[in-house]
């Protein structure tokens, strides 16, 4: 049987959005992440983490930085009782500083690719999983790849939401509306548990 995941967007999901994230002394874990982690893999899900890091190819900091930066928040909520079971990010940027990085990729959200990969790493049913995150590009990936988007407020959540509000040609919206918008990401995996309850039940 195929697995099934909640993919997670970093900045402003899990953790405080401080622009550029490069200093674990500067990563603020919101307080309600571990619980809402703890609820999804209770409830059987994979928690995956899929970020865009352009701040790689803008040169603000290294592959190397990131990785630290990612283990040090799976610590720290690992600390709490929760699990991360893998992380995805892409360092591309199409005017990217550093050439390496310089490209149009599909592993850029609002480009699948990340939701992809993890899909073909994990066996998992994308029809059957969430998406959660704080900007339009999080719920269009997971439009696209198949899954639930759902958006968040914290973060640039509350700015997203009202953007989309504003829109007044349903055509502008197509693969941007989620089909739930929480206050934060606990609300967003008590809400994840309460639509698999019929299923458990069967």
């Amino acid at each position: 049987m195929a697995n099934r995941s909640v993919f997670l967007d970093r900045d402003g999901t899990i953790v405080e959005e401080v622009g550029f994230l490069s200093r674990v002394e500067d990563m603020i874990v919101f307080p309600f992440a571990a619980e809402a982690l703890r609820l999804t893999k209770d409830a059987g899900f994979l928690n995956i983490l899929v970020t865009n890091q352009s701040g790689i190819a803008r040169g603000f900091f290294t592959e190397e930085r990131l990785v630290e930066l990612n283990q040090a928040l799976v610590t720290e909520l690992a600390r709490q009782g929760a699990r991360v079971d893998d992380i995805y990010y892409c360092p591309h940027y199409p005017e990217a500083a550093l050439e390496q990085y310089r490209q149009v990729c599909e592993c850029r959200k609002p480009s699948p690719g990340l939701i992809l990969q993890a899909a073909s790493r994990w066996d998992i049913d994308l029809a059957a999983s969430y998406v959660i995150g704080d900007r339009a590009a999080d719920l269009e990936a997971g439009r696209r790849a198949g899954c639930h988007p759902i958006l968040v407020k914290t973060g640039y959540g509350s700015t997203t939401a009202s953007g989309l509000a504003e829109r007044t040609n349903p055509e502008d919206n197509s693969g941007l509306l989620p089909e739930l918008i929480c206050d934060n990401l606990l609300e967003a995996a008590r809400w994840v548990v309460q639509q698999e309850e019929p299923r458990l039940r069967r």
